[in-house]
Order: C-alpha cells, then structure tokens, then sequence
C-alpha cells in the first residue's frame, strides 16, 4: 500500500452533500462504538446476510486492532454526532495505481439526501490523495441491487465487467470502474 502523498491540487475542502442535504462532517479512523454503528447500518440497508454483515464488522475491527498497518482505510459520515454512513477501501495488491471499494452504506435514515454521494466523493477523493487512479467496485447483478448499479453510474462509474452466476446462479458480479484524473 502506498503511503499517503498529498497533492495540493486535492487539498481542497472535502466534498459536501448537495444543496438541501444535511451538512456532513467526515473521519477516516474507526472508533470501538463504531463495531456496533457498522452491523446496525449493514443490517438496516436489508441487502446483506448475517456473514456478509459478519465481514464488515471484522473489517472495522482489524482496522481497530492494526491501526495504519491494516490494509483497509475508511471514511465515516456524520451528522452531528451520528454516524449516517461509511465506506471502507483499500489498494489493490501488486498494483500501482488501483484500488478497491469494498463498502459503501449509509443508513437508511439518510439516504436520499445526497449522503452516499458526499461519502463516495470523499472516498475516491482520499484515494487519489494516496495516489490512487482506478477504482473497482463490485455489486450482485440480482434486481434489488439495480438502486446500487445506477447509484454507481451516477456517480460516474462504467460497468468493466459482468461475471455470470458469480455468487451463486442467478446472481453475478457486476464490477463498476471509475477512472479518477491525474493531478
């Protein structure tokens, strides 16, 4: 994992939620009450089982345990004092410039107000901080996942793969690209 390497270009204020939507303030180290704020959002969404849930605690916890040494980053969202969200990254293994977003979730209190947006923005803007240039997200290809997939094309991500019956049969993994510009 490459360290971080500001860039001034990047520097500057991280990016806000649209106009209407609530301010948002954002940390990149996890907290011990954030192994609970984690599961309870991952649950709330409804998308994902008890192990997929499982993983995104254990992420957060070896983040807790490891410090800088772990190889997942974060960002989290708040409102005030409430955590609305977080996305969890990290670079991609003898690669140079590419990295993966594992998750992104915001409770679904929030969502509809331009949080995951800002959340995304500020994820992709850390990682080119950290000299990232391509980010991979994957989703499931199933139709409940459709908000998620126009969610990343929105945000700017193309689709650079399909991979059939992936998960299991009926539901492949769909990996979104989004290219990030050179400072």
């Amino acid at each position: 994992m490459q360290p971080d390497s500001p860039s001034t270009a990047l520097l500057d204020a991280p990016p806000q939620p649209p106009a209407g939507a609530p301010p948002l303030s954002f940390r990149d180290e996890p907290r011990g009450t954030d192994l609970g704020r984690v599961r309870e959002m991952v649950d709330a969404t409804g998308f994902f089982d008890a192990a997929e849930a499982a993983v995104a605690v254990e992420l957060v916890d070896d983040r807790l345990a490891r410090g800088p040494g772990s190889d997942y980053r974060f960002v989290f969202a708040e409102e005030g004092e409430r955590t609305v969200g977080y996305a969890c990254f990290g670079a991609v293994p003898l690669t140079r410039a590419s990295w993966d977003l594992y998750w992104i979730v915001v409770d679904p209190a929030a969502q509809g107000r331009g949080a995951g947006r800002a959340l995304l923005a500020e994820a992709e803007r850390r990682i080119a901080l950290a000299g990232g240039r391509r980010i991979y997200a994957e989703t499931s290809s199933r139709p409940d996942y459709e908000p998620t997939r126009r969610f990343y094309e929105r945000c700017g991500y193309t689709v650079a793969a399909t991979l059939e019956d992936f998960y299991a049969p009926g539901d492949g993994k769909v990996i979104y690209l989004k290219v990030l510009p050179e400072s």
